[in-house]
């Protein structure tokens, strides 16, 4: 029995909804793309500068916090014909790593990290790196959607001297996708909302306390629609926000999100 069987499943990501909308369909679900973030890529000429410096000074530390920042890097290092250096650099430097997409990244490049985070979160890679010697070191840290104050100022504070690459920043989805998921959660038409990431949590609730509604959103997640974190930091950012329940896998995957989401509606419908 297809458990998802006319549930309408909100996608609130704005990367691989294709995918994601055909795993939702195989269970008989009816998927609902409403993207509550984007993302704007920062002025090329600025990042080559700093891959620029990158390759022709001494790193000590790359500090990398997503696949996507990185693999952006790597990409912008290719047009300036610097992408091999730039690997080799990171061979020789050590490298701490956040995500498991970083990780996976980082492993085809035949790239071991010094560092891992324990959870996922840059707080968890924060205490990872809580013995690391940075005095007097220079530490690269690619950063992802939003700056990381309490990552940098982690570093400046062990006497590091840190060089901030930005490849890509969060954007705030269209006013009029936040009005009709508003709508759609207080009338309660949808079923589930799958969050991909914590920033999607901020920029939804942020325009429903700026129109009055953040109560009643509350309330339709904790009386009728469920949500779904594809992982803990993104759960975090839900229950922060007063949510009762949230659906999370044990596997950060956004094919892993859905299959719990089946697996939850799955108990529901035993005796």
């Amino acid at each position: 029995m297809k458990k998802l069987i006319n549930k309408k499943i909100v996608i609130a990501g704005s990367r691989k909804t294709e995918e994601m909308s055909l795993l939702i369909e195989k269970q008989g679900g009816i998927p609902v793309i409403r993207p509550l973030q984007g993302l704007l890529y920062s002025d090329e000429s600025a990042i080559e500068q700093e891959l620029l410096f990158c390759v022709n000074n001494r790193i000590d530390w790359f500090v990398l916090t997503t696949g996507t920042g990185t693999d952006t890097l790597l990409v912008a290092a290719e047009r300036l014909g610097i992408h091999s250096t730039l690997i080799q650099k990171m061979k020789e430097a050590k490298v701490a790593a956040r995500g498991y997409k970083t990780y996976a990244l980082l492993k085809k490049l035949d790239i071991k990290p010094e560092i891992v985070d324990e959870d996922g979160t840059t707080q968890g890679l924060i205490r990872s790196m809580d013995l690391c010697d940075f005095a007097g070191k220079t530490v690269v840290v690619q950063l992802h959607g939003e700056p990381q104050p309490d990552l940098i100022q982690f570093l400046e504070n062990r006497g590091a001297n840190v060089i901030q690459l930005l490849p890509y920043r969060h954007v705030e989805p269209e006013s009029s996708t936040l009005e009709t998921l508003c709508h759609e959660l207080s009338t309660k038409s949808i079923d589930a909302v799958c969050f991909t990431t914590a920033v999607q949590v901020r920029y939804l609730f942020e325009y429903a306390k700026r129109q009055g509604i953040a109560d009643t959103v509350r309330e339709s997640f904790n009386t009728r629609v469920n949500a779904v974190a594809v992982g803990k930091v993104t759960e975090e950012a839900l229950r922060e926000e007063g949510l009762d329940l949230v659906i999370v896998p044990e596997s950060e995957r956004m094919g892993a999100m859905v299959i719990e989401l089946v697996k939850y509606y799955e108990n529901q419908y035993l005796p």
